[in-house]
């Protein structure tokens, strides 16, 4: 359930780190978010966000393995999946992705991640497929991009601005 931006700013950080680990699952980055408490608004809140970022390249693995499959449905139950489920809803086209995520996952030992949201399955396969042309340390940082991308919108799912 979103919380208003006053709660967020008087609520735990033992309240809050489930929530914002579901934004983005980087410890560094959650506790940057927490330490610039109280926000006046939104907009401070997603600049502090946002200073943590570029993610290093370990913490966009250890990130990357907290997002299902493109194309495919997270069977898990929680703010997460239920926004995954929500951004990944234009996708019509699971059995191409799941050819794609194949090979990208062959070339470059983890899932395809990529901003979802508002996008078609054509759009977000055409992607995947033009990114397998990626060298693996470029491709790492294009997803660390992704990322934090994936993090502001859900940022803005959890806090009312």
């Amino acid at each position: 359930m979103p919380l208003a931006l006053a709660e967020f700013n008087s609520a735990s950080a033992a309240e809050l780190r489930p929530t914002l680990t579901a934004c983005l699952a980087v410890p560094r980055w959650v506790d940057t978010v927490l330490a610039g408490r109280p926000y006046a608004d939104f907009a401070a809140l997603s600049k502090q966000a946002d200073s943590a970022t570029p993610l290093r390249r370990n913490e966009i693995r250890e990130a990357i393995a907290a997002h299902p499959r493109i194309g495919e449905r997270p069977t898990s139950k929680g703010s997460d999946a239920d926004w995954s489920r929500s951004e990944q809803s234009g996708v019509d086209n699971a059995d191409e992705f799941a050819a794609a995520n194949a090979e990208y996952e062959a070339r470059f030992g983890h899932v395809f991640l990529v901003c979802a949201s508002g996008r078609s399955g054509e759009e977000l396969l055409a992607n995947l497929r033009s990114r397998l042309g990626n060298d693996p340390e470029t491709e790492l940082d294009v997803a660390g991009a992704e990322l934090a991308k994936i993090a502001q919108l859900r940022l803005a799912k959890a806090v009312i601005p």
